[in-house]
């Protein structure tokens, strides 16, 4: 695959997850680390997210889920959490994915991660519907 089609498919395939938003996060490296952005949608978007097998709600899930285990993640968590409810994932599956990970990363990073849903949760509320 040519390197102008990963590009594409990758803008392609960020657009459906994270709307309007993934053209703010490609602004926002292009000044500063440009190719951090065309890796993002090239590999992450375009390779990764693209493979068969599982679909952008599991692929959203799992994503999450690593980046509550993590923790100090609380901005990719925002555009992952968002990402999450753009691909049809409801509040509810997002929260009880972090439940699931209490016994295994512990109270707090899940809390974390539960105080940004809630953020993210209040802001899609606000939004104006078209």
């Amino acid at each position: 695959m040519s390197m102008t089609t990963r590009l594409s498919n990758g803008q392609a395939t960020l657009a459906k997850v994270d709307g309007a938003a993934a053209a703010n996060v490609m602004a926002s490296l292009k000044t500063i680390a440009p190719d951090v952005g065309k890796y993002i949608l090239e590999f992450a978007f375009s390779d990764i997210y693209n493979r068969p097998g599982l679909d952008l709600k599991q692929r959203e899930m799992i994503t999450i889920t690593t980046l509550l285990t993590q923790g100090d993640t609380a901005d990719q968590l925002r555009v992952h959490i968002n990402g999450s409810l753009n691909v049809g994932l409801s509040q509810q599956a997002i929260i009880e994915t972090f439940i699931h990970c209490i016994p295994y990363v512990g109270f707090p990073k899940v809390l974390n991660a539960i105080a940004v849903a809630k953020e993210v949760f209040n802001n899609a509320h606000q939004q104006p519907t078209s």
